[in-house]
């Protein structure tokens, strides 16, 4: 059981041991897998619903910024209690229920959502050794799995308020996150490619040695980092693909009859879901908490507080990217939303994993089949060469993107025959014409037959 423990979980600091067990009856077990842990999801837990209450006053900083304004200003010096006041506005509201909702689902609906995001912060590497809680060999597949559920809480949510906006919106969130979830999961394949394993801080430990100065697989895969992060706006319902709210024309969409704290947890849950995406776009493409001249830092307590700041650092230019793209770009009609989908992230995706397949496995060294041998086995893994560094990243950039854009452009040049509303068009067209062409047929016979 503590070989299995082991193999879960980081171990401990060591003045957390000495801490707990006093050294005179020790208890590695107890101060490993049970005190130690729960200290670590505490502080994860605190700063991250932390960050959360802040990344709304952010968010409305950089669009001010953006819009030549001020934003929040009036609570705090520069607004910066804005957060803890609309918490006690929230927390103070009456929370109302619709007569006709599902009182059961319509209450717990909320819970479901922030859950979903919340979990998944156990397995994140949010720093090198013990700055991460868990590190389970198959954490990617696990926040993938998890990440998942939280549609669900939206889909509920639309369902029991018993409205018809609700119930738009929800049908739009659960076709819009499962259409681009499969996106998202086919982006990471080719990253995974080169890792070879599911753990997330064993994904960091192979950028370090298999990339370009450690800086990450974005690198070998810039296709694939731009599948993800465009389905990962899809699948947070952020801006330009915001459909399930889209204010302008549901109300509110799913959660127009929230109010109150649970109108703000679908909000907690949102940005929650805005951090654990862009931590794994860190981690999986961005090198996570390694930096160039970390390895220099010899202090252990020292190295560990850094990688957290440089974790931490990456994921916040993520953030910013995300609320910049939410004033750029207007919001997306359905159709262009699904079409976006479905006939280029996800073809984008497969020819990204099959272009990557083709060019890991002519890179493979000589003696296991590989026909340019720009790879080599060392502690029983296959990483490039100085040399293969430079082909990934040409084939990354300069022959996958090209290839895979011409391909996409030419199968989607005729994607408008497949539109519904035109085809529709196109047959009203052709009836109208009919029968203009048979009143002109019979306007023709009538003096024909008078004469007669």
């Amino acid at each position: 059981m503590q070989a299995l423990l082991t193999t879960l979980l980081f171990v401990a600091p060591g003045w957390v041991r000495d801490w707990i067990t006093h050294e005179k009856q020790p208890n590695v077990f107890w101060s490993e897998y049970i005190v130690w842990p729960l200290i670590q999801i505490v502080i994860v837990v605190i700063v991250v619903l932390t960050l959360v209450a802040y990344l709304t006053y952010l968010e409305r900083k950089v669009s001010a910024l953006i819009q030549a304004r001020l934003g929040p200003m009036r609570v705090g010096p520069w607004g910066l209690l804005q957060p803890l006041a609309d918490g006690i506005k929230l927390l103070i509201k009456e929370d109302i229920v619709p007569i006709k909702a599902d009182r059961a689902v319509f209450l717990v609906a909320p819970i479901i959502s922030l859950v979903a995001a919340m979990v998944v912060l156990a397995v994140i590497p949010w720093g090198a050794a013990w700055a991460t809680i868990a590190n389970v060999n198959i954490g990617l597949l696990f926040i993938l799995a998890v990440s998942s559920v939280g549609v669900l809480g939206l889909v509920l949510a639309g369902w029991s308020s018993n409205s018809k906006y609700s119930l738009l919106g929800a049908l739009r969130s659960s076709a819009q996150m499962v259409s681009y979830e499969i996106g998202m999961g086919l982006s990471i394949i080719g990253a995974l490619m080169f890792a070879r394993t599911l753990s997330m801080s064993g994904i960091i430990d192979a950028q370090q040695t298999d990339s370009l100065w450690g800086l990450g697989y974005f690198l070998y895969q810039p296709l694939g980092v731009l599948v993800y992060l465009t389905s990962a706006l899809g699948e947070t319902n952020r801006a330009p693909f915001d459909l399930p709210e889209a204010e302008s024309e549901l109300v509110a969409g799913y959660h127009t009859e929230y109010s109150g704290f649970r109108w703000a947890l679908f909000f907690m849950a949102e940005y929650s879901s805005m951090i654990v995406t862009a931590a794994v776009a860190v981690t999986v493409f961005f090198g996570g908490w390694y930096f160039p001249g970390l390895g220099l830092v010899k202090n252990p307590t020292l190295f560990v507080l850094l990688s957290i700041v440089i974790f931490g650092a990456k994921i916040a230019v993520l953030l910013y990217a995300y609320m910049w793209f939410r004033w750029t770009w207007p919001r997306y009609r359905y159709d262009q939303l699904m079409e976006l989908g479905w006939k280029w992230m996800i073809p984008a995706g497969l020819a990204n994993i099959v272009l990557t397949g083709v060019f890991y496995v002519l890179a493979l060294p000589k003696a296991q089949g590989g026909l340019l041998g720009f790879m080599h086995e060392e502690k029983g893994r296959l990483i490039p060469t100085k040399l293969g560094i430079l082909y990934f990243i040409v084939t990354g950039f300069v022959v996958t993107i090209p290839i895979v854009w011409g391909l996409l452009t030419t199968i989607n040049r005729r994607s408008r025959d497949f539109n519904l509303h035109e085809q529709r068009q196109l047959q009203v067209n052709l009836r109208r014409e009919r029968l203009e062409k048979m009143l002109q047929q019979g306007a023709g016979t009538q003096p024909a037959e008078g004469g007669q």
